[in-house]
């Protein structure tokens, strides 16, 4: 096995305990519902990229960040309400079990906005 880290898994190496389990744990439901998608750092947080960034997510001192953009927000907007959030992010509390299958039903959407994108595009040209 290649013991080189990613930068993914340096950035998340780099928190306590608890927000590394809670990081790991956003990462691999997304790895998951995505699995075609890679793994990079944009914005200097890990990001999943399929035909351009899908989601990214981000740790912090009381909460994990998610980032599906504003249209996986809106679409998700009643199952959200619960959370702190703006246009294109929502906050899970560090002290609370994160909503995985909210998080995949949220990069799925992601995939099929991306994938449609990318279709038209190549449509144009």
């Amino acid at each position: 096995m290649d013991s080189i880290k990613t930068d993914v898994e340096i950035y998340i190496a780099g928190f306590p305990k608890e927000t590394r389990q809670q990081l790991q744990l956003l990462r691999q439901t997304i790895q998951k519902a995505a699995p075609d998608a890679t793994e990079k750092i944009s914005y200097g947080i890990p990001t999943f990229d399929l035909k351009g960034n899908l989601v990214h997510y981000a740790g912090y001192k009381n909460h994990i960040g998610f980032y599906p953009g504003a249209d996986g927000i809106e679409a998700f907007k009643q199952e959200l309400s619960a959370y702190k959030g703006a246009k294109g992010s929502v906050q899970f509390p560090i002290n609370q079990p994160l909503p995985l299958d909210l998080v995949t039903k949220i990069t799925e959407f992601r995939i099929i906005q991306n994938l449609n994108k990318a279709k038209l595009k190549s449509k144009k040209k």
